[in-house]
């Protein structure tokens, strides 16, 4: 397990500090410089939800807690956020990866399928699966924290509040956003395109004007797109791919001209794997003055991503796509661009102040989260950050990379069996079909198996097109996968293309 309960890396000072404020019944003023003080990739938020809020303590009693040299055992009840969630970044070595012991932070790979064959989930491009400390979390929020935010002055609001920002302030660092204020909690990448799309494109894009999509992408950063043109007269043009699934760059600059107002590409291929070159994609656009959308829905779990670094105006992805909860998501914007746009919606958190003659919206980031927030998820999407900075990058690449290649040298074995998606550049995707059998074919007889992988078009049916394919069967492996795994599904495919045969 990779979940930690040392308190020897903290400002004891600061935490001492917090403690007596929230003691006092007040909320404090969200300061990203004192968060800034904890060592060794520690937040203050996960120490702060101990048992102090199941026992007020006092200032001796915690001066006492704080300097006794068994802190941990004396401080820290059973079954608090501590026990669970408290995990040092900092450990990242590659050397210390061990998937066994990863897999055991997932409860639902114990699962049995039909009672009999243990669960392999191949399906990790629809969603990935939760580790405890993401579960454990989100119970802790209803058992302790349950509240609506920024509003109450009790103590529950406080704590609601601070959790939830500090969420904010967690996805901030882990897309190395410059700005707080960049960071919109929405309910995944598909509403975060449809915000982007309703709001800059109404303020935005015109008629004749027009818009960038690739042949990779899926349906959810089409239709929105599809939407707002037929709305206002713009135009949508597609760059093309090549026969590996990678976009042709020189095609692509040829489609930009002075009426293309924005490019939205995904970073990675949920179809095929194929890691996107974004920056390249962003450096053409914006030498044409288009804006740049990017579609990290694939590429969150995979990709250690920089915002700063890709240049990109928005970027946007899911939750549920990195070992979070479903309902949440997060759009990054440049924060020029989002202080000029109008609200998506209207209502709750983004006003400032309503009469009938008039209403005046929040400040960012508030101005794009209207109504009641999936409080819980977005506090629980925190965990999932820190789970996966635990973890390491470099650790889920490395193993991932590993899977990606023994998967493509075992799949390539079955007789028959051709690959889509050969791009140099790719992610743990497997996209297959077996000549002869319809891929929902082979899909529904390795279920019986325990095999979960995704058949169908995979909600690209353009690069389907492009294929000529109605589908394939599509395998994808994230961190907590083996090779022993990825031999049960060949074998699985094996007893399933003689059935079929």
């Amino acid at each position: 397990m990779i979940t930690h309960n040392n308190s020897s890396n903290f400002d004891s000072e600061f935490f001492r500090n917090q403690i007596e404020i929230l003691s006092g019944g007040y909320f404090p003023e969200f300061d990203q410089k004192d968060r800034a003080k904890i060592e060794n990739g520690f937040d203050y938020e996960k120490v702060l939800q101990t048992s102090f809020y199941q026992d007020r303590f006092d200032k001796n009693e915690v001066e006492s807690k704080l300097t006794n040299e068994n802190f941990n055992n004396s401080f820290v009840k059973p079954n608090t956020i501590s026990d669970f969630q408290i995990v040092p970044q900092a450990n990242k070595s590659v050397d210390l990866f061990n998937v066994e012991s990863i897999r055991k932070d997932f409860p639902i790979l114990s699962e049995k399928v039909d009672g009999k064959n243990f669960l392999i989930w191949l399906d990790n491009a629809a969603t990935t699966q939760k580790p405890k400390s993401v579960i454990d979390r989100l119970s802790y929020f209803y058992e302790h924290e349950n509240s609506n935010i920024h509003r109450g002055a009790h103590a529950l609001a406080a704590r609601a509040t601070d959790a939830y920002e500090s969420a904010r302030d967690k996805v901030a660092k882990f897309l190395n956003a410059p700005s707080l204020n960049e960071i919109i909690f929405v309910r995944g990448a598909t509403e975060a395109i449809n915000l982007i799309s309703q709001s800059f494109g109404k303020f935005n894009i015109q008629k004749d004007d027009e818009i960038i999509v690739s042949n990779l992408e899926h349906h959810a950063n089409i239709v929105p797109w599809q939407l707002l043109a037929s709305q206002v007269g713009a135009k949508i043009r597609v760059i093309p791919v090549d026969d590996s699934g990678q976009i042709l760059l020189d095609e692509f600059e040829k489609l930009l001209n002075s009426r293309t107002k924005i490019v939205s590409v995904a970073h990675v291929s949920n179809a095929l794997g194929t890691i996107v070159p974004i920056k390249e994609v962003t450096q053409i656009a914006h030498r044409y003055g288009a804006k740049v959308l990017i579609d990290g829905a694939q590429a969150i779990s995979h990709i250690k991503v920089d915002v700063q670094d890709i240049d990109c105006d928005f970027y946007v992805f899911s939750g549920h796509k990195m070992c979070g909860p479903t309902g949440t998501g997060i759009l990054y914007g440049k924060e020029a661009w989002l202080n000029k746009l109008p609200p998506y919606q209207g209502g709750g958190e983004m006003i400032k102040e309503v009469t009938f003659e008039k209403t005046t919206y929040a400040e960012l980031p508030h101005k794009f989260e209207a109504g009641t927030p999936n409080i819980a998820g977005g506090i629980v999407l925190g965990t999932a950050v820190d789970y996966m900075n635990a973890v390491g990058f470099e650790n889920i690449q490395q193993q991932e990379l590993e899977l990606l290649e023994y998967g493509t040298k075992r799949l390539l074995e079955i007789e028959g069996l051709k690959i889509f998606g050969n791009a140099k550049e790719k992610t743990s995707v497997i996209s297959f079909n077996i000549e002869g059998i319809h891929p929902y074919d082979i899909g529904t007889i390795i279920d019986k198996l325990g095999i979960a992988v995704r058949t169908g078009h995979h909600c690209a049916q353009p690069i389907m097109n492009f294929f000529c394919i109605p589908g394939t069967i599509r395998a994808s492996f994230a961190f907590y996968n083996t090779k022993e795994e990825i031999d049960s599904m060949v074998a699985a495919v094996k007893k399933a293309q003689i059935m079929l045969s």
